[in-house]
């Protein structure tokens, strides 16, 4: 019988704004987490291909993400692809690419997949509550809905993510008032469709819980405190009110994205998409009435990365 080594693990997650790597030891301690906006989903929602500069842009961070992974030891790992390469007709192309930059198989998962590996991570380092528990994680391409009831989970990917919604909907900047009622529509329609695949979202037991994910959210939360850098300590499970989203929507609307580039708080590379994620956690927070939002900067990063450890 084979003996899995012990050592540091890595997860790696190729979305549509996004590249990530997360390395944690054997007992689960992060040794790194790396980000860059490598924009591999530009233009897909129009061209439905990933563009050679895309590819290259992200393969080359990959490189060097192999490299940070042979320097920490890592014995196992998982890299996955989401929603651009969901979307595109040369997939494939890219996850071979991919596969040989990081030394690792890429995977492409499904909508499904991506959110209960969200939803794992989004809630292993949170205290179980009494009512039922929805993490939204507002990619680039695609939005995951993920919801908890009694043990079970239901999970649906709609297609509305923060490049997606600026590329469709935002030609104009800042973004015209017929610009958002188009916006603002396409997001109800797809919340829609998340009643209809999941209608427990119509009776949310009380008191529930809104866990959002990923770099929309953390970045209202910087906003929300002006932080001059990256803190994950006082982003990881700030709590974001509705009062204050819709503060920021109203704001960064009516801004140009150079203005919200230069505000404190601001990621770098996130100003010209912010918006598109700010529209869905806003509508995600009045449809079903969540007064609050808690960020979590633990996501399908630390899904994939605590299921190595598990699978071992």
């Amino acid at each position: 019988m084979a003996v899995t080594p012990r050592g540091p693990v890595a997860a790696l997650d190729c979305g549509t704004n996004s590249t990530r790597l997360l390395v944690i030891d054997d007992e689960g301690r992060p040794l790194a987490r790396t980000m860059k906006i490598t924009r591999l989903g530009q233009g897909v929602d129009h061209t439905h291909r990933l563009s050679p500069d895309a590819i290259a842009r992200t393969v080359d961070v990959l490189a060097g993400m192999h490299q940070e992974m042979i320097a920490l030891g890592v014995v196992r790992s998982r890299m996955v692809a989401t929603s651009a390469v969901r979307d595109a007709t040369n997939g494939v192309e890219f996850l071979q690419a991919a596969s040989l930059a990081a030394g690792v198989p890429a995977e492409l998962l499904s909508g499904d997949e991506e959110g209960r590996l969200a939803y794992a991570g989004a809630t292993s380092d949170i205290m179980p509550g009494t009512g039922d528990d929805v993490v939204v994680d507002i990619g680039g391409g695609s939005t995951e809905l993920v919801m908890a009831r009694d043990g079970r989970l239901s999970a649906v990917s709609l297609d509305v993510g923060c490049v997606r919604l600026t590329e469709r909907y935002f030609p104009h900047d800042p973004p015209t008032n017929a610009d958002i009622t188009h916006a603002e529509l396409a997001v109800s329609r797809q919340l829609d469709l998340a009643e209809r695949t999941i209608p427990a979202l119509a009776s949310l037991r009380i008191p529930s819980r809104l866990i959002g994910l990923a770099g929309t959210v953390a970045t209202l939360a910087s906003l929300d405190q002006q932080l001059e850098r990256y803190d994950r300590e006082r982003i990881h499970h700030y709590p974001l009110t509705v009062e204050a989203v819709e503060h920021w929507w109203e704001t960064l609307a009516s801004e140009s994205s150079a203005r919200r580039a230069a505000r404190v708080g601001m990621e770098i590379g996130r100003h010209d998409v912010i918006l598109g994620g700010v529209l869905v956690l806003r509508q995600v927070m009045e449809r079903f009435g969540f007064g609050t939002c808690i960020a979590s900067e633990a996501d399908i990063l630390d899904g994939i990365a605590l299921g190595l450890l598990g699978s071992r």
